[in-house]
């Protein structure tokens, strides 16, 4: 019997799946209950130990508008009544209300659009911007494009821009083709100190690490602030003020009209000379302006200020750095009472003005004065005032008049006395001439007159 032919090797199976190998232990080789259920087609016994391959994912829309084929020529039964289509009912149409819809009238039907079923995964699903068309931008670019169009138009007939801050306007463009990085224009010698190390004091020059630079004197009198003094007066006077002007020019007349013929670097005697020449004009406008508002309101030598009041006026070279306020910065606060001056005595007196109030008038209470900016009289004005006020009310001729009357009336009242005869009787009357111990014996006589046991006061004998 000739021996069976061999067996094929199924392609589909790996190398893995031809035998089983008895020394792989049963925790390893025995399926977990999590990857699944062993199928009849499982080659691969240990499927589930191998690197799984991801499935791609990739975002995907639905295609909008999208048609499915040519639209119908008749009204379908179950379609929508309003433009045919058989996709979605008539409360579902995205289509125009029509006055007769498709089903009555059998015209202008719509083809069935296509029903997708977009399946998307877990970041497909959180992807804010799945399904965003970039061409849509298309619309904002043109848009900005016309803007900036119509900016430059206006701007070449006006032949003026609008002013903008002079400070940082060209931080990042140090030349007038290059470009140059803020942070390397105030770059430091290492000889040199750092900035921030010159003070550590909260109180002083605070250093602003962005700019590399001191922003604020602070205190006056420390180094730190010398320091920042230095700087802003070097910046500002001398050679390094024209030199940021003429550069400051040369960039607007080239930012304005596109014309680099101004260059600093490359050409700096025609930016002089039409700087110039811009000045003398404004100059000479100015100087018009000037006589005409004089030839209209008047010469300003009225106005002058005195040889005297000049003289009084001297020069310091002390740097002396003042707020918005008006205060000197870096002084000691003084904490004022008040804008007005206080307590401040005149005329020897010893209170102000507004101390002592009588009869509806404010005064002094040192003399009790009622008269501003009288001279002080002390005790003597107040006797005065007190005086005058017994005088003005009457008080003093009642004062007088008061014995007289108490003695008048005390004599009336004697005579009416004598005169007039007693209504009631005295008590020496009632009594009749009866002394009080009669009247205390009757009593007890009486008393033991009613007492049935009174006869036996005072015996021994029973009953």
């Amino acid at each position: 019997m000739p021996p069976p032919p061999p067996r094929k090797p199924d392609p589909k199976a790996s190398a893995a799946s031809k035998e089983e190998n008895i020394y792989i232990p049963s925790f390893i080789s025995k399926r977990p209950f999590y990857a699944g259920e062993e199928g009849d087609d499982q080659t691969d016994y240990l499927e589930h130990q191998r690197l799984q391959k991801k499935k791609d994912e990739q975002s995907q829309w639905y295609d909008r508008g999208r048609k499915a084929g040519p639209a119908a020529t008749k009204f379908r039964k179950g379609a929508c009544e309003n433009c045919g289509a058989m996709t979605h009912k008539a409360k579902d149409c995205l289509s125009r209300p029509r006055a007769k819809g498709a089903k009555w009238t059998g015209k202008d039907i719509q083809a069935d659009e296509v029903i997708q079923d977009v399946k998307l995964g877990w970041d497909a699903k959180r992807d804010r911007w799945n399904g965003y068309d970039p061409k849509e931008y298309r619309n904002v670019v043109e848009e900005f494009n016309q803007m900036e169009q119509l900016r430059k138009t206006a701007l070449a007939k006006d032949g003026t821009e609008e002013e903008q801050d002079d400070g940082d306007k060209y931080a990042e463009e140090n030349d007038m083709s290059k470009h140059q990085s803020t942070a390397t224009r105030q770059l430091r010698i290492r000889e040199d100190t750092a900035k921030y190390l010159v003070n550590l004091d909260l109180e002083s020059a605070k250093y602003d690490p962005k700019t590399r630079s001191l922003v604020d004197s602070g205190a006056t009198a420390d180094k730190a602030a010398n320091l920042f003094a230095e700087e802003g007066f070097m910046r500002g006077s001398g050679d390094a003020s024209e030199f940021e002007k003429a550069q400051r020019y040369a960039w607007e007349a080239q930012e304005k009209s596109g014309d680099t013929t101004k260059h600093l670097q490359a050409n700096p005697t025609a930016g002089e000379f039409y700087r110039k020449k811009e000045k003398e004009e404004a100059e000479k406008k100015r100087a018009e302006r000037e006589k005409k508002l004089k030839e209209m309101y008047g010469d300003n030598s009225q106005y002058t200020m005195p040889d005297d009041v000049k003289n009084l006026i001297t020069e310091s070279e002390k740097y002396v750095e003042y707020d918005e306020s008006g205060l000197i910065k870096g002084a000691p606060k003084v904490i004022a009472k008040s804008k007005y001056p206080e307590d401040v005595y005149i005329h020897n007196h010893t209170s102000v003005w507004g101390s002592w109030w009588s009869n509806f008038q404010w005064g002094y209470e040192c003399c009790h004065s009622v008269v501003k900016n009288s001279y002080c009289t002390g005790e003597e004005g107040k006797q005065a005032w007190e005086a005058s006020e017994r005088q003005r009310t009457g008080a003093i001729l009642a004062q007088q008049e008061a014995p007289s009357d108490t003695s008048k009336e005390n004599k009336a009242h004697e005579e009416h006395a004598a005169k007039k005869p007693a209504n009631k009787r005295t008590a020496e009357e009632m009594m009749g001439g009866v002394t009080e111990e009669e009247m205390e014996e009757y009593r007890r006589k009486r008393t033991a007159a009613n007492d049935p046991m009174a006869k036996f006061l005072g015996k021994d004998e029973l009953v």
